[in-house]
Protein backbone atom coordinates (compact mmCIF):
# COMPACT_ATOMS: atom_id res chain seq x y z
CA UNK A 1 0.00 0.00 0.00
CA UNK A 2 1.81 2.98 -1.17
CA UNK A 3 1.78 6.73 0.23
CA UNK A 4 -0.89 8.81 -0.75
CA UNK A 5 0.46 11.23 -3.45
CA UNK A 6 -0.96 14.85 -2.61
CA UNK A 7 -4.47 14.76 -3.55
CA UNK A 8 -5.90 17.53 -4.11
CA UNK A 9 -8.06 19.36 -1.45
CA UNK A 10 -11.48 19.02 -3.57
CA UNK A 11 -10.61 15.39 -4.41
CA UNK A 12 -10.90 14.83 -0.63
CA UNK A 13 -13.83 17.01 0.35
CA UNK A 14 -17.38 15.70 0.34
CA UNK A 15 -19.95 18.09 -0.63
CA UNK A 16 -20.77 21.21 2.04
CA UNK A 17 -24.09 22.27 3.50
CA UNK A 18 -26.21 19.78 1.44
CA UNK A 19 -28.09 18.40 4.17
CA UNK A 20 -30.39 19.82 7.28
CA UNK A 21 -31.63 18.46 9.86
CA UNK A 22 -34.51 17.16 7.98
CA UNK A 23 -32.50 15.33 5.18
CA UNK A 24 -29.96 13.81 7.96
CA UNK A 25 -33.18 12.39 9.53
CA UNK A 26 -34.87 10.95 7.01
CA UNK A 27 -31.88 8.94 6.29
CA UNK A 28 -31.14 7.60 10.00
CA UNK A 29 -34.75 6.82 9.86
CA UNK A 30 -34.45 4.94 6.47
CA UNK A 31 -31.36 3.03 7.72
CA UNK A 32 -33.88 2.23 10.91
CA UNK A 33 -36.39 0.42 8.35
CA UNK A 34 -39.84 1.18 10.64
CA UNK A 35 -41.29 -1.30 8.50
CA UNK A 36 -38.48 -3.98 7.65
CA UNK A 37 -37.79 -3.73 11.49
CA UNK A 38 -41.26 -4.32 12.72
CA UNK A 39 -42.45 -7.18 9.68
CA UNK A 40 -39.09 -8.88 9.33
CA UNK A 41 -36.94 -8.10 12.52
CA UNK A 42 -39.44 -8.35 15.20
CA UNK A 43 -41.35 -11.51 13.74
CA UNK A 44 -37.55 -13.44 13.10
CA UNK A 45 -36.67 -12.20 16.96
CA UNK A 46 -39.83 -13.60 18.62
CA UNK A 47 -39.48 -17.24 16.38
CA UNK A 48 -35.84 -17.61 16.51
CA UNK A 49 -35.57 -16.49 20.40
CA UNK A 50 -39.16 -17.56 21.86
CA UNK A 51 -39.57 -14.61 23.69
CA UNK A 52 -42.95 -12.08 24.44
CA UNK A 53 -40.52 -9.37 25.36
CA UNK A 54 -39.05 -7.77 22.15
CA UNK A 55 -41.20 -4.72 21.73
CA UNK A 56 -39.89 -3.93 25.61
CA UNK A 57 -36.30 -4.27 24.48
CA UNK A 58 -36.71 -1.59 21.59
CA UNK A 59 -37.89 0.63 24.62
CA UNK A 60 -35.35 0.10 26.89
CA UNK A 61 -32.58 0.16 23.89
CA UNK A 62 -34.34 3.58 23.28
CA UNK A 63 -33.63 4.81 26.55
CA UNK A 64 -30.04 3.30 27.03
CA UNK A 65 -29.31 5.42 23.72
CA UNK A 66 -30.61 8.32 24.27
CA UNK A 67 -28.20 8.06 27.68
CA UNK A 68 -25.52 7.14 25.41
CA UNK A 69 -26.54 10.64 22.55
CA UNK A 70 -25.93 12.89 25.30
CA UNK A 71 -21.90 12.06 25.43
CA UNK A 72 -22.12 11.22 21.40
CA UNK A 73 -23.54 14.46 20.73
CA UNK A 74 -21.03 16.52 22.89
CA UNK A 75 -18.30 15.12 21.10
CA UNK A 76 -19.89 15.46 17.38
CA UNK A 77 -20.45 19.36 18.82
CA UNK A 78 -16.34 19.00 19.15
CA UNK A 79 -14.79 16.83 16.20
CA UNK A 80 -16.76 16.97 12.46
CA UNK A 81 -16.00 13.73 10.67
CA UNK A 82 -17.66 11.26 8.26
CA UNK A 83 -15.51 8.67 10.25
CA UNK A 84 -17.91 9.34 13.66
CA UNK A 85 -17.17 6.59 16.08
CA UNK A 86 -13.86 5.48 14.41
CA UNK A 87 -12.60 9.33 15.28
CA UNK A 88 -14.56 9.44 18.40
CA UNK A 89 -12.14 6.76 19.59
CA UNK A 90 -9.01 7.56 17.92
CA UNK A 91 -9.78 11.15 20.01
CA UNK A 92 -10.31 9.36 23.26
CA UNK A 93 -8.15 5.89 23.26
CA UNK A 94 -5.52 6.46 20.98
CA UNK A 95 -5.03 5.92 17.29
CA UNK A 96 -4.25 2.20 17.45
CA UNK A 97 -7.55 1.79 18.93
CA UNK A 98 -9.12 4.20 16.72
CA UNK A 99 -7.59 2.04 14.08
CA UNK A 100 -9.09 -1.15 15.03
CA UNK A 101 -12.30 0.23 15.65
CA UNK A 102 -12.38 1.19 12.21
CA UNK A 103 -12.35 -2.28 10.97
CA UNK A 104 -14.68 -3.24 12.83
CA UNK A 105 -17.08 -0.57 11.74
CA UNK A 106 -16.10 -1.34 8.04
CA UNK A 107 -17.21 -5.26 8.75
CA UNK A 108 -20.33 -4.55 10.68
CA UNK A 109 -21.87 -2.14 8.07
CA UNK A 110 -20.85 -3.98 5.13
CA UNK A 111 -22.19 -7.54 6.67
CA UNK A 112 -25.40 -5.00 7.43
CA UNK A 113 -25.76 -4.06 4.13
CA UNK A 114 -25.04 -7.32 2.23
CA UNK A 115 -27.59 -8.63 4.39
CA UNK A 116 -30.20 -6.68 3.40
CA UNK A 117 -30.14 -7.43 -0.13
CA UNK A 118 -30.96 -10.60 0.70
CA UNK A 119 -34.04 -9.90 2.86
CA UNK A 120 -34.87 -7.19 -0.53
CA UNK A 121 -34.52 -10.44 -3.43
CA UNK A 122 -36.64 -13.05 -1.10
CA UNK A 123 -39.97 -10.63 -0.39
CA UNK A 124 -39.47 -8.76 -4.12
CA UNK A 125 -39.46 -12.15 -5.33
CA UNK A 126 -42.20 -13.58 -3.48
CA UNK A 127 -44.22 -10.34 -4.59
CA UNK A 128 -43.83 -10.88 -8.45
CA UNK A 129 -44.61 -14.28 -7.96
CA UNK A 130 -48.00 -13.60 -5.77
CA UNK A 131 -49.10 -10.29 -8.06
CA UNK A 132 -47.52 -11.19 -11.16
CA UNK A 133 -46.87 -15.35 -11.46
CA UNK A 134 -43.41 -14.84 -12.05
CA UNK A 135 -40.83 -17.02 -10.94
CA UNK A 136 -37.51 -15.71 -10.28
CA UNK A 137 -34.71 -16.73 -8.33
CA UNK A 138 -34.11 -14.37 -4.92
CA UNK A 139 -30.79 -13.49 -6.79
CA UNK A 140 -31.97 -11.90 -9.34
CA UNK A 141 -34.28 -9.35 -7.85
CA UNK A 142 -31.37 -8.54 -4.83
CA UNK A 143 -29.02 -7.27 -8.40
CA UNK A 144 -31.93 -5.04 -9.52
CA UNK A 145 -31.67 -3.44 -6.10
CA UNK A 146 -27.92 -3.60 -6.19
CA UNK A 147 -27.78 -2.04 -9.65
CA UNK A 148 -30.27 1.53 -8.26
CA UNK A 149 -28.46 1.55 -5.57
CA UNK A 150 -24.97 1.21 -7.31
CA UNK A 151 -26.09 4.26 -9.56
CA UNK A 152 -27.50 6.42 -6.41
CA UNK A 153 -24.82 5.74 -4.17
CA UNK A 154 -22.27 7.89 -6.74
CA UNK A 155 -25.04 10.91 -7.01
CA UNK A 156 -25.32 13.96 -4.76
CA UNK A 157 -26.03 12.87 -1.62
CA UNK A 158 -29.49 15.39 -1.27
CA UNK A 159 -30.99 12.96 -4.55
CA UNK A 160 -30.39 10.07 -1.87
CA UNK A 161 -32.05 12.41 0.59
CA UNK A 162 -35.13 13.07 -1.68
CA UNK A 163 -35.58 9.46 -2.57
CA UNK A 164 -35.40 7.94 1.30
CA UNK A 165 -37.80 10.62 2.41
CA UNK A 166 -40.49 9.66 -0.10
CA UNK A 167 -39.89 6.27 0.70
CA UNK A 168 -40.38 6.75 4.35
CA UNK A 169 -42.87 8.41 5.06
CA UNK A 170 -45.06 5.42 3.10
CA UNK A 171 -43.09 2.89 5.04
CA UNK A 172 -43.75 4.58 8.48
CA UNK A 173 -47.62 5.48 7.55
CA UNK A 174 -48.38 2.15 6.55
CA UNK A 175 -46.62 0.59 9.95
CA UNK A 176 -48.80 3.41 12.38
CA UNK A 177 -52.15 2.44 10.25
CA UNK A 178 -51.55 -1.71 10.61
CA UNK A 179 -50.63 -1.09 14.23
CA UNK A 180 -54.04 0.72 14.95
CA UNK A 181 -56.24 -1.92 13.24
CA UNK A 182 -54.21 -4.46 15.06
CA UNK A 183 -54.74 -2.22 18.49
CA UNK A 184 -58.41 -1.88 17.45
CA UNK A 185 -59.06 -5.73 16.80
CA UNK A 186 -56.98 -7.47 20.17
CA UNK A 187 -57.02 -10.96 20.78
CA UNK A 188 -59.68 -12.13 23.36
CA UNK A 189 -60.94 -8.28 23.20
CA UNK A 190 -59.14 -7.59 24.98
CA UNK A 191 -55.90 -4.80 24.76
CA UNK A 192 -53.13 -7.06 26.61
CA UNK A 193 -49.56 -4.72 28.60
CA UNK A 194 -48.40 -7.76 30.05
CA UNK A 195 -45.24 -7.98 27.61
CA UNK A 196 -44.61 -4.43 28.21
CA UNK A 197 -43.80 -5.17 32.13
CA UNK A 198 -40.68 -4.33 33.65
CA UNK A 199 -40.97 -8.39 34.14
CA UNK A 200 -40.21 -9.14 31.27
CA UNK A 201 -36.57 -7.93 31.61
CA UNK A 202 -35.47 -10.41 33.75
CA UNK A 203 -37.23 -13.71 32.25
CA UNK A 204 -35.41 -15.33 29.72
CA UNK A 205 -31.53 -13.82 27.92
CA UNK A 206 -33.79 -10.27 27.11
CA UNK A 207 -30.92 -8.88 27.27
CA UNK A 208 -29.10 -10.46 24.60
CA UNK A 209 -32.70 -10.02 22.41
CA UNK A 210 -32.08 -5.81 23.36
CA UNK A 211 -28.25 -6.10 22.27
CA UNK A 212 -29.05 -7.59 19.19
CA UNK A 213 -32.26 -7.88 17.70
CA UNK A 214 -33.19 -4.62 18.89
CA UNK A 215 -29.77 -3.05 18.59
CA UNK A 216 -29.81 -4.09 14.97
CA UNK A 217 -32.68 -1.91 14.28
CA UNK A 218 -30.89 1.02 15.35
CA UNK A 219 -28.10 0.69 13.51
CA UNK A 220 -28.08 3.58 11.65
CA UNK A 221 -28.31 6.58 13.72
CA UNK A 222 -24.40 6.90 13.85
CA UNK A 223 -25.33 8.74 10.29
CA UNK A 224 -26.09 11.62 11.61
CA UNK A 225 -22.33 12.44 12.58
CA UNK A 226 -21.03 10.59 9.71
CA UNK A 227 -22.76 13.16 7.15
CA UNK A 228 -21.77 16.20 9.39
CA UNK A 229 -18.96 16.86 6.78
CA UNK A 230 -22.34 17.70 4.76
CA UNK A 231 -24.46 19.03 6.79
CA UNK A 232 -25.66 22.53 6.98
CA UNK A 233 -24.61 23.82 10.62
CA UNK A 234 -23.29 20.56 11.99
CA UNK A 235 -23.26 21.57 15.65
CA UNK A 236 -27.03 22.58 15.52
CA UNK A 237 -27.93 19.85 12.94
CA UNK A 238 -26.32 16.45 14.62
CA UNK A 239 -27.96 16.32 18.27
CA UNK A 240 -31.02 17.14 16.71
CA UNK A 241 -30.92 14.96 14.16
CA UNK A 242 -29.54 12.44 16.91
CA UNK A 243 -32.15 12.75 19.84
CA UNK A 244 -35.31 12.76 17.52
CA UNK A 245 -34.25 9.64 15.62
CA UNK A 246 -33.53 7.67 18.74
CA UNK A 247 -36.72 8.54 20.24
CA UNK A 248 -38.92 8.75 17.86
CA UNK A 249 -37.30 5.02 16.09
CA UNK A 250 -37.72 3.53 19.65
CA UNK A 251 -41.10 4.88 20.06
CA UNK A 252 -42.35 3.08 16.53
CA UNK A 253 -40.55 -0.14 17.26
CA UNK A 254 -42.24 -0.83 20.38
CA UNK A 255 -45.58 0.24 19.46
CA UNK A 256 -45.87 -1.83 16.24
CA UNK A 257 -44.40 -4.57 18.12
CA UNK A 258 -46.27 -4.13 20.71
CA UNK A 259 -49.72 -3.69 18.75
CA UNK A 260 -48.39 -7.55 16.95
CA UNK A 261 -48.57 -8.95 20.28
CA UNK A 262 -51.79 -7.66 21.42
CA UNK A 263 -53.47 -8.72 17.92
CA UNK A 264 -52.00 -12.32 18.49
CA UNK A 265 -52.05 -12.55 21.92
CA UNK A 266 -49.13 -12.69 24.32
CA UNK A 267 -49.21 -16.65 24.31
CA UNK A 268 -49.68 -16.84 20.71
CA UNK A 269 -47.12 -14.48 19.13
CA UNK A 270 -44.43 -16.79 19.34
CA UNK A 271 -46.89 -19.59 17.34
CA UNK A 272 -47.55 -17.09 14.75
CA UNK A 273 -44.26 -15.25 14.00
CA UNK A 274 -42.32 -19.06 13.68
CA UNK A 275 -45.67 -19.66 11.36
CA UNK A 276 -46.07 -16.72 9.21
CA UNK A 277 -42.75 -15.04 9.52
CA UNK A 278 -42.54 -11.59 7.93
CA UNK A 279 -46.35 -11.99 6.63
CA UNK A 280 -47.56 -11.71 10.21
CA UNK A 281 -47.89 -8.07 10.10
CA UNK A 282 -49.89 -8.19 6.90
CA UNK A 283 -51.96 -11.69 7.62
CA UNK A 284 -53.09 -9.96 11.07
CA UNK A 285 -54.18 -6.76 9.35
CA UNK A 286 -56.04 -8.31 5.94
CA UNK A 287 -59.41 -8.78 7.36
CA UNK A 288 -59.89 -5.47 8.19
CA UNK A 289 -58.71 -3.68 5.48
CA UNK A 290 -59.34 -3.16 1.28
CA UNK A 291 -56.38 -5.54 -0.39
CA UNK A 292 -55.20 -2.90 -2.28
CA UNK A 293 -54.08 -1.56 0.99
CA UNK A 294 -51.96 -4.66 1.84
CA UNK A 295 -50.57 -4.59 -1.51
CA UNK A 296 -49.38 -1.46 -0.86
CA UNK A 297 -47.85 -2.43 2.48
CA UNK A 298 -46.23 -5.37 1.18
CA UNK A 299 -44.55 -2.57 -1.54
CA UNK A 300 -43.37 -0.51 1.22
CA UNK A 301 -42.45 -3.32 2.79
CA UNK A 302 -39.51 -4.03 -0.32
CA UNK A 303 -39.37 -0.11 -0.53
CA UNK A 304 -38.30 -0.20 3.35
CA UNK A 305 -35.37 -2.86 2.48
CA UNK A 306 -34.23 -1.20 -0.39
CA UNK A 307 -34.28 2.22 1.20
CA UNK A 308 -32.20 0.74 4.27
CA UNK A 309 -29.55 -0.76 1.99
CA UNK A 310 -29.31 2.69 0.32
CA UNK A 311 -28.77 4.37 3.32
CA UNK A 312 -26.08 1.58 4.76
CA UNK A 313 -24.42 1.46 1.17
CA UNK A 314 -23.62 5.86 1.64
CA UNK A 315 -22.95 4.95 4.83
CA UNK A 316 -20.09 2.10 4.57
CA UNK A 317 -18.97 4.45 1.19
CA UNK A 318 -18.12 7.50 3.65
CA UNK A 319 -16.21 4.94 6.25
CA UNK A 320 -14.29 3.90 3.23
CA UNK A 321 -13.66 7.47 2.06
CA UNK A 322 -12.80 8.70 5.69
CA UNK A 323 -9.94 5.53 6.10
CA UNK A 324 -8.67 6.16 2.58
CA UNK A 325 -8.07 10.02 3.26
CA UNK A 326 -6.39 9.23 5.95
CA UNK A 327 -4.58 6.73 4.45
CA UNK A 328 -5.70 4.10 6.68
CA UNK A 329 -7.16 2.28 3.73
CA UNK A 330 -5.71 2.51 0.09
CA UNK A 331 -5.79 6.55 -0.64
CA UNK A 332 -7.66 5.81 -4.13
CA UNK A 333 -11.00 5.22 -1.19
CA UNK A 334 -10.36 8.78 0.02
CA UNK A 335 -11.05 10.63 -3.66
CA UNK A 336 -14.63 12.19 -4.23
CA UNK A 337 -16.46 12.83 -7.33
CA UNK A 338 -15.16 15.86 -9.16
CA UNK A 339 -19.05 16.70 -10.17
CA UNK A 340 -21.12 15.48 -7.43
CA UNK A 341 -18.58 15.37 -4.18
CA UNK A 342 -20.09 11.71 -3.54
CA UNK A 343 -17.54 9.54 -2.35
CA UNK A 344 -16.95 7.76 -5.90
CA UNK A 345 -14.55 5.30 -4.94
CA UNK A 346 -15.63 4.28 -1.57
CA UNK A 347 -18.83 3.24 -3.05
CA UNK A 348 -17.52 1.67 -6.37
CA UNK A 349 -16.01 -0.58 -3.46
CA UNK A 350 -19.25 -1.27 -1.73
CA UNK A 351 -20.71 -1.83 -4.66
CA UNK A 352 -18.43 -4.85 -5.47
CA UNK A 353 -18.58 -5.83 -2.09
CA UNK A 354 -22.08 -6.00 -2.31
CA UNK A 355 -22.14 -8.05 -5.70
CA UNK A 356 -19.97 -10.66 -4.25
CA UNK A 357 -22.20 -11.10 -0.88
CA UNK A 358 -24.88 -11.77 -3.82
CA UNK A 359 -23.48 -14.06 -5.73
CA UNK A 360 -22.06 -16.03 -2.64
CA UNK A 361 -24.92 -16.87 -1.40
CA UNK A 362 -26.82 -17.65 -4.74
CA UNK A 363 -23.76 -20.06 -5.91
CA UNK A 364 -23.55 -21.81 -2.69
CA UNK A 365 -27.31 -21.73 -2.03
CA UNK A 366 -27.23 -20.38 1.32
CA UNK A 367 -30.35 -19.38 3.02
CA UNK A 368 -31.12 -15.82 1.91
CA UNK A 369 -33.59 -15.02 4.46
CA UNK A 370 -32.31 -16.82 7.67
CA UNK A 371 -28.29 -16.53 6.90
CA UNK A 372 -28.14 -13.73 4.67
CA UNK A 373 -31.00 -11.08 6.40
CA UNK A 374 -31.17 -12.25 9.83
CA UNK A 375 -27.69 -13.88 10.39
CA UNK A 376 -26.28 -10.68 8.88
CA UNK A 377 -28.30 -7.81 10.37
CA UNK A 378 -27.68 -9.37 13.34
CA UNK A 379 -23.98 -9.43 13.18
CA UNK A 380 -24.11 -5.82 12.14
CA UNK A 381 -26.04 -4.83 15.28
CA UNK A 382 -23.27 -6.70 17.37
CA UNK A 383 -20.74 -4.90 15.71
CA UNK A 384 -22.45 -1.45 16.46
CA UNK A 385 -22.88 -2.54 19.66
CA UNK A 386 -18.92 -3.19 20.29
CA UNK A 387 -18.39 0.61 19.25
CA UNK A 388 -20.70 2.07 20.88
CA UNK A 389 -19.38 0.48 24.11
CA UNK A 390 -15.78 1.95 23.75
CA UNK A 391 -16.99 5.03 21.81
CA UNK A 392 -18.62 5.89 25.49
CA UNK A 393 -15.50 4.93 27.29
CA UNK A 394 -13.77 7.38 24.64
CA UNK A 395 -15.60 10.41 25.33
CA UNK A 396 -15.35 9.88 28.98
CA UNK A 397 -11.65 9.70 28.57
CA UNK A 398 -11.72 12.73 26.03
CA UNK A 399 -13.32 15.14 28.29
CA UNK A 400 -11.52 14.36 31.77
CA UNK A 401 -8.61 15.66 30.07
CA UNK A 402 -7.61 19.40 31.47
CA UNK A 403 -7.83 20.61 27.67
CA UNK A 404 -11.22 19.15 27.00
CA UNK A 405 -12.75 19.72 30.50
CA UNK A 406 -14.52 22.94 30.36
CA UNK A 407 -16.03 22.44 27.07
CA UNK A 408 -18.90 20.49 28.47
CA UNK A 409 -20.52 19.77 31.78
CA UNK A 410 -19.24 16.81 33.79
CA UNK A 411 -22.48 15.24 33.56
CA UNK A 412 -22.67 15.25 29.50
CA UNK A 413 -18.95 14.86 29.22
CA UNK A 414 -18.10 12.23 31.65
CA UNK A 415 -21.28 11.06 34.13
CA UNK A 416 -23.60 10.22 30.99
CA UNK A 417 -20.58 8.16 28.98
CA UNK A 418 -19.93 6.29 32.03
CA UNK A 419 -23.82 5.38 32.76
CA UNK A 420 -24.12 4.29 29.09
CA UNK A 421 -20.80 2.27 28.90
CA UNK A 422 -21.46 0.43 31.57
CA UNK A 423 -25.90 -0.39 30.54
CA UNK A 424 -23.80 -1.03 26.77
CA UNK A 425 -21.79 -4.00 28.14
CA UNK A 426 -24.14 -5.53 30.16
CA UNK A 427 -26.47 -5.68 26.71
CA UNK A 428 -22.65 -6.75 24.95
CA UNK A 429 -21.79 -9.45 27.48
CA UNK A 430 -25.29 -10.85 27.73
CA UNK A 431 -25.31 -11.05 23.86
CA UNK A 432 -22.21 -13.25 23.68
CA UNK A 433 -23.65 -15.75 26.18
CA UNK A 434 -26.60 -16.13 23.99
CA UNK A 435 -25.64 -15.61 20.48
CA UNK A 436 -26.64 -19.19 19.83
CA UNK A 437 -30.22 -18.33 20.40
CA UNK A 438 -30.20 -15.15 18.73
CA UNK A 439 -29.10 -16.91 15.40
CA UNK A 440 -30.76 -20.00 16.07
CA UNK A 441 -28.05 -22.17 15.54
CA UNK A 442 -27.19 -25.07 17.66
CA UNK A 443 -24.90 -24.28 21.11
CA UNK A 444 -22.62 -26.67 19.66
CA UNK A 445 -22.20 -24.89 16.49
CA UNK A 446 -19.35 -23.34 15.25
CA UNK A 447 -21.11 -20.75 13.93
CA UNK A 448 -22.13 -19.66 17.59
CA UNK A 449 -18.22 -18.63 17.93
CA UNK A 450 -17.23 -17.75 14.60
CA UNK A 451 -19.95 -15.05 13.27
CA UNK A 452 -19.42 -13.29 16.87
CA UNK A 453 -15.61 -14.16 16.72
CA UNK A 454 -15.09 -12.14 13.29
CA UNK A 455 -15.11 -8.62 15.48
CA UNK A 456 -11.98 -9.90 16.86
CA UNK A 457 -10.30 -11.00 14.01
CA UNK A 458 -11.20 -7.55 12.23
CA UNK A 459 -10.27 -5.59 15.71
CA UNK A 460 -6.96 -7.16 16.01
CA UNK A 461 -6.07 -6.54 12.07
CA UNK A 462 -7.09 -3.04 12.22
CA UNK A 463 -4.33 -3.10 15.69
CA UNK A 464 -1.93 -4.48 13.55
CA UNK A 465 -2.43 -2.04 10.76
CA UNK A 466 -1.81 1.09 13.26
CA UNK A 467 1.42 -0.70 14.25
CA UNK A 468 2.70 -1.30 10.84
CA UNK A 469 1.43 2.86 9.95
CA UNK A 470 3.39 4.11 13.06
CA UNK A 471 6.39 1.85 12.40
CA UNK A 472 6.70 2.17 8.42
CA UNK A 473 4.67 5.87 7.71
CA UNK A 474 5.13 7.88 10.66
CA UNK A 475 3.07 10.92 8.65
CA UNK A 476 0.13 9.04 8.07
CA UNK A 477 0.40 7.39 11.06
CA UNK A 478 0.56 11.56 12.97
CA UNK A 479 -3.05 12.22 10.73
CA UNK A 480 -5.25 9.51 11.66
CA UNK A 481 -8.37 10.67 13.06
CA UNK A 482 -8.03 14.27 12.09
CA UNK A 483 -9.84 14.03 8.92
CA UNK A 484 -10.78 17.05 6.96
CA UNK A 485 -8.16 19.03 9.32
CA UNK A 486 -5.45 17.05 8.19
CA UNK A 487 -3.08 18.96 5.34
CA UNK A 488 -3.00 18.26 1.89
CA UNK A 489 0.34 17.03 1.80
CA UNK A 490 1.33 14.30 3.63
CA UNK A 491 3.02 14.37 6.17
CA UNK A 492 2.04 18.01 7.26
CA UNK A 493 -0.44 17.30 9.57
CA UNK A 494 -2.24 20.67 10.34
CA UNK A 495 -1.17 22.45 13.80
CA UNK A 496 -4.74 23.98 14.21
CA UNK A 497 -7.16 21.50 15.15
CA UNK A 498 -5.51 20.61 18.36
CA UNK A 499 -5.64 16.84 18.04
CA UNK A 500 -3.94 14.77 19.80
CA UNK A 501 -1.40 12.89 17.84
Amino acid sequence: MSEPSSPSVLSQTLARSRLGVGPVVFTVLAAAAPLTVVAGGATAGFAVTGLTGIALAYLVMAAILMIFSIGYVAMARQIVNAGAFYTYITQGLGKRSGVAASFVAVLGYNVMQVGLYGGFGVVLAAFIKEQFHTTLPWSVWALFGWMAIAWLGGRRIDLSGRVLAVLLIGEIAVALLFAAVQLAHPAGGEVSFTTLSPGNLFTGPVAAVAGATAIAGFVGFENTAVYSEETRDPQRTVPRATYFAVAFVGLIYGFCTWAMIVATGPDHIVERATAEGSELIFTLSAPYLPSFVITLGHLFFITSLFAAALSFHNTSARYHFALGREGVLPAVLGRTSPRTKAPLSGSLLQTIIGLAGIAAFAVFGWDPFLQMFFWLTVLGGFGVLILMVFTSIAVAAYFTRPRNRGSVGAIRGVIAPIVAAALLAVVLVATVAKFDVLTGVDPASPMRWILPGSFAVAGLLGFLRALYLKARRPTVYAAIGLGANRDTTVGNVATSTGARL
